[in-house]
């Protein structure tokens, strides 16, 4: 055969022997044995495989859900929030992140690991399958959750907030301390709950779906503690504080809000963390 095309024949045909379970080196010898050339007969499985897993891999993607409202700053670079000036130190569109600068005064991230503090526990994340709470080995902090307004401090906090961001206390969940001692981390994951999971629809009930975090720095540690975006290769440095907020307007990974805590080298990290939701956290 002194000119060989790989014809949409010859796909139907390689594609039909590989869903049959046949081994790519018997395709290749039937190939050969048929009088095609060994290198023609590779590029064509090569090229009609690699295009049939792409077509399939399109068919199985999770459709993309509509986006919703979210939370967000004002534009400017030095915001008036609850009577407090705050810095907008960087900005990113996408994932939709802002690193805010004295969002906290000193006093009041010390209060916070003070009244905390008696109440730590080994940290857990949410069940997706039953919709509680587990402990989880990707989370290798302490916390505990204030109620919403529990102290005048969480009270002014979180009023502050939702000035800063546009967004009602009500919507927001109470404020979670969490403590990382040397080596501990929280490995990369989304804040949104997954509509895939059983528990999911248990969780919602409580105020919606999650549509922005703000995570506060208390102290600086001494050593590591980033909160890292690797879908984009960010790295948020943990300064007292200081804060990142980022939001998503869908729960699907599109939003590139995969995120996580670098584990701490030296010192300790203390961090205070928001959800906000959709609509009224109960």
């Amino acid at each position: 055969m002194s000119a060989q095309a790989i014809t949409d024949e010859l796909r139907r045909w390689i594609v039909a022997q590989a869903e049959a379970g046949c081994r790519p080196q018997d395709v290749l010898d039937a190939m050969k044995a048929s009088g095609w050339q060994e290198d023609i007969a590779i590029e064509a499985m090569e090229r009609t495989l690699t295009e049939r897993l792409a077509e399939m891999s399109e068919a199985r993607a999770d459709p993309l859900p509509p986006a919703v409202p979210v939370p967000g700053p004002p534009p400017g670079v030095l915001l008036s929030a609850g009577g407090r000036q705050v810095q907008v130190v960087a900005a990113m569109a996408l994932p939709r992140v802002v690193v805010f600068g004295g969002l906290l005064g000193t006093d009041e991230c010390q209060a916070l690991m003070e009244e905390a503090r008696p109440r730590l526990a080994r940290s857990e994340t949410v069940d997706n399958a039953t919709g509680g709470s587990e402990v989880n080995a990707a989370r290798t902090s302490e916390g505990m959750f204030f109620e919403r307004g529990e102290t005048p401090l969480i009270d002014r906090i979180e009023r502050r907030i939702a000035d800063l961001l546009g967004w009602p206390v009500e919507r927001g969940e109470g404020l979670q301390i969490l403590r990382y001692r040397p080596g501990a981390e929280y490995k990369p994951h989304h804040d949104y709950f997954d509509p895939r999971y059983a528990g999911t629809p248990k969780i919602l009930e409580r105020g919606g779906q999650r549509v922005a975090t703000v995570v506060m720095y208390l102290n600086t540690p001494e050593g590591g503690g980033s909160t890292t975006f690797p879908d984009v290769g960010l790295e948020v440095a943990p300064v007292q504080g200081n804060a990142v907020f980022f939001s998503y307007d869908r729960a699907h990974p599109a939003t590139r809000t995969l995120h996580g805590g670098a584990p701490v080298t030296a010192g300790e990290k203390w961090v205070a963390t928001k959800w906000l939701r959709e609509g009224e956290f109960r």
